[in-house]
């Protein structure tokens, strides 16, 4: 087979140096490059040139502008190996951004010598509040008609069992704890001016009734040495004094007496000596409202019995626990009035 070569003058010759074959004259010749890309024949003699020239416009992927610079490309020797066709299969993947642009840097990766970032500071502890505790209005030891209201308050929400003395003692300070320790407030016993508020927004304002009920026990039958005159009717069976006159009872209250060691004495006597603010110079004991009857023994208004109740006992007086109903007793007692103690 005849070995044709392409010269740079675009002419062929034969291996043996003869003229060249008359060639055949082509008609309007097609765009090479056009036909390149397109894997035709290409026309005319030139045919193992222009093979070579396809097979590398089809190696370099046909890319734009490489029809017009195919011209310059130095003609291929016959005995150059013609280069192969790339197989699909081994083609490599076409390139991406960052391979065309080789001076872009990877982002750095976290080193673990990265410093951590710094701890958020400690939220500061706050501050003690500086507020003044609000104020003690009643404590222990009290004895006011607030202290009485107070009382009336806290039985009408079921903190106080019992009347009304106006004595704030220790069963009053026990219900005021109740009170607190429910609306979580400072348990103290003590009646600040919060506690005070808290009462008034949920209690009303109590009536004369509540304020200065009746004797909590039942008048006993008053005794027949009571049912004449101005007399002081004293029943230690029912634990009530009844202030009578001609027989009509004018109040009542409730009283406790003296231990089995210091027993009340029974009996019919008389008043015959009265001491507004007395205090017992044997026991060191106040005795308000004091009506005496027999020898020491007296009929007087008894905080520890307003705020203790029943728990306790007294040297043999006869102890009142309401000193609202007391101190109007003492006003209307005129020495020599009847006392007439009995069971």
């Amino acid at each position: 087979m005849t070995d044709t070569n392409s010269g740079r003058g675009g002419r062929g010759a034969s291996a043996t140096g003869g003229t060249r074959a008359p060639e055949a004259s082509p008609g309007p010749e097609p765009d090479m490059a056009a036909e390149r890309c397109a894997g035709g024949k290409p026309r005319g003699r030139r045919v193992a040139a222009a093979s070579l020239v396809a097979l590398a416009a089809l190696a370099t992927g046909c890319e734009p502008g490489t029809a017009a610079g195919a011209q310059d490309v130095p003609p291929v020797r016959a005995t150059q190996a013609a280069a192969p066709t790339p197989s699909p299969f081994l083609t490599a993947p076409a390139p991406t951004a960052e391979d065309a642009n080789p001076s872009a840097s990877p982002p750095p990766s976290p080193s673990a010598s990265t410093a951590a970032p710094a701890p958020t500071a400690a939220r500061p502890a706050p501050e003690p509040s500086t507020a003044p505790p609000p104020r003690v209005l009643m404590r222990t030891g009290s004895e006011s008609e607030r202290v009485r209201e107070l009382q009336a308050r806290l039985r009408q929400i079921g903190h106080f069992g019992r009347n009304p003395t106006g004595y704030y003692g220790s069963v009053t300070a026990d219900s005021v704890r109740s009170f607190q320790a429910k609306r979580r407030l400072p348990v103290t016993g003590s009646t600040d001016a919060v506690t005070w508020q808290r009462l008034l927004a949920m209690t009303r304002v109590p009536t004369a009734a509540e304020l200065a009920p009746p004797t909590e026990r039942p008048v006993a039958t008053p005794d027949e040495r009571c049912l004449k005159g101005r007399v002081l009717c004293i029943s230690k069976k029912s634990r009530t004094l009844a202030w009578m006159n001609d027989g009509k009872v004018v109040s009542a209250m409730d009283v406790r007496f003296g231990s089995e060691y210091t027993p009340t004495r029974e009996g019919v006597f008389e008043v015959f000596w009265k001491s507004r603010d007395h205090v017992s110079t044997l026991y060191d004991t106040p005795m308000p409202y004091a009506l005496f009857f027999s020898g020491g023994q007296a009929v007087h208004y008894s905080a520890d019995f307003a705020a203790n109740g029943y728990g306790g006992a007294s040297h043999g007086c006869v102890n009142v626990r309401d000193k609202k109903k007391v101190a109007a007793l003492f006003d209307q007692v005129k020495n020599g009035d009847k006392v007439v103690v009995s069971w």
